[in-house]
């Protein structure tokens, strides 16, 4: 057997390829079609799965001799953001155009985390220059609709459709294995567990008047109503994140106030009859969703029994589930070895607090763990970018990871 190389210009050409080709949530057909390419040069089995039109899975497998356990490395071809947006628009980092500075590699996405499927593809690349024969079948699952983000009211559409769509379509169209890898952003260090996250929506409801004629009826309008209820909640919110039975592995809960709308810019002369107040409650893994909510709408009844003219409404339109994964099972032996083989020393342990389709995959028996190379996003004035040493490390760490589970023949 050969030894086993990663080639950094071939890792970094084509992650500079899936760069600059676009695959914002919802539109990742051509995403898709470069990795079914792909995949097919490499002599992958292929199968391509519409989850609708537009957008699309590709499931590339390596077949097995036989008589080993499976593993896929799993990753989503959507991007957090188009690139279009006003406040990014001049970042030259958050553009689909891939340009090498410093030793690292910049561009929409490649963080978050087309850096993960290049290394993917260069892993087994690696195996295949290696002449490495594996036992279990070794997939590469490019899946659509990962990023945290949900239909309501007038956002409707596929841009809208993430949380695990992409990976919820795989699993029941014959993308499973043993046990998987899910590159997001760590740090290099293995999340043993992440939290899921539970969508809330709460509204209040008030007079629709003529600013003419709304003298001494303030205590009508649903946005000075939100006001009070927005304290209440604020008020509510310690009880969550402080409690005990919402903690995992010594990472606490949290709750954002992700969002408030109410009235019409358009026309401010007019009281707005309705406004809604949004809730990001993080759930961590051990808790089932059926339980957290109903704690979060006995919040809502509280509030309704508080401010009983005030037309309080809840609605939860988002439960995905954290994941989570024991620290004795043997794909976190595995990458322990593997890791520590090319960096020299055992990885750290992570819990975050962020949702990955581990949610999706754990749920089928799939089991998974996080680990990829740093996030990269931190970098408000180039943008996304990750080091390109890191990138090679972390392929040799999957390949070598892969010899492990599937088992060298």
């Amino acid at each position: 057997m050969a030894e086993l190389r990663i080639d950094r210009d071939r890792l970094v050409d084509w992650a500079s390829r899936a760069i600059e080709t676009p695959s914002f949530t919802g539109s990742e057909q051509a995403m898709a079609e470069l990795a079914a390419q792909t995949f097919a040069d490499m002599g992958l089995q292929v199968q391509w799965q519409e989850v609708e039109e537009g957008r699309a899975n590709v499931l590339g497998t390596r077949p097995g001799a036989g008589g080993g356990p499976s593993l896929m490395f799993n990753g989503h071809m959507d991007t957090s953001y188009s690139g279009k947006e006003a406040w990014l628009a001049h970042v030259p980092g958050f553009q689909p155009s891939a340009f090498v500075e410093d030793g690292r590699l910049y561009g929409l996405g490649i963080s978050n985390m087309k850096g993960a499927l290049a290394c993917y593809v260069e892993a087994l690349r690696a195996l295949d220059d290696a002449g490495v024969r594996l036992r279990g079948d070794l997939m590469i699952a490019a899946v659509s609709g990962e990023i945290e983000k949900a239909q309501w009211a007038d956002a409707q559409g596929a841009e809208f459709r993430g949380y695990a769509a992409g990976t919820r379509h795989l699993v029941t169209h014959g993308g499973v294995a043993d046990m998987c890898i899910l590159g997001e952003p760590t740090g290099s260090r293995i999340v043993l567990g992440h939290f899921g996250s539970l969508w809330l929506r709460i509204s209040t409801q008030g007079h629709f008047i003529h600013t003419a004629f709304s003298e001494g009826k303030r205590s009508l309008n649903s946005i000075l109503r939100m006001r009070e209820v927005l304290d209440a909640v604020l008020e509510w919110i310690p009880t969550w994140e402080e409690d005990p039975a919402n903690a995992y592995r010594g990472a606490k809960a949290i709750v954002n106030v992700g969002g408030i709308e109410g009235g019409f810019g358009w026309r401010v002369s007019r009281t707005p009859h309705r406004t809604d107040l949004f809730l990001d409650v993080r759930v961590p893994p051990t808790k089932e969703m059926a339980g957290a909510r109903n704690e979060v709408l006995e919040l809502v009844r509280g509030l309704q029994d508080r401010f009983p003219d005030y037309g309080v409404e809840g609605e939860i339109y988002v439960t995905a589930p954290g994941a989570e994964i024991a620290e004795d099972h043997p794909l976190v032996a595995a990458l322990d070895e593997a890791h520590a083989d090319v960096f020299g020393s055992s990885p750290e342990r992570d819990v975050t607090r962020w949702f990955s389709d581990a949610s999706a995959l754990t749920r089928y028996g799939v089991a998974t763990v996080n680990y990829g190379t740093s996030t990269g996003l931190l970098d408000t004035v180039k943008g996304e970018n990750l080091e390109i040493d890191g990138l090679v490390k972390t392929a040799e760490v999957y390949a070598r990871a892969a010899m492990k589970i599937c088992e060298v023949v």
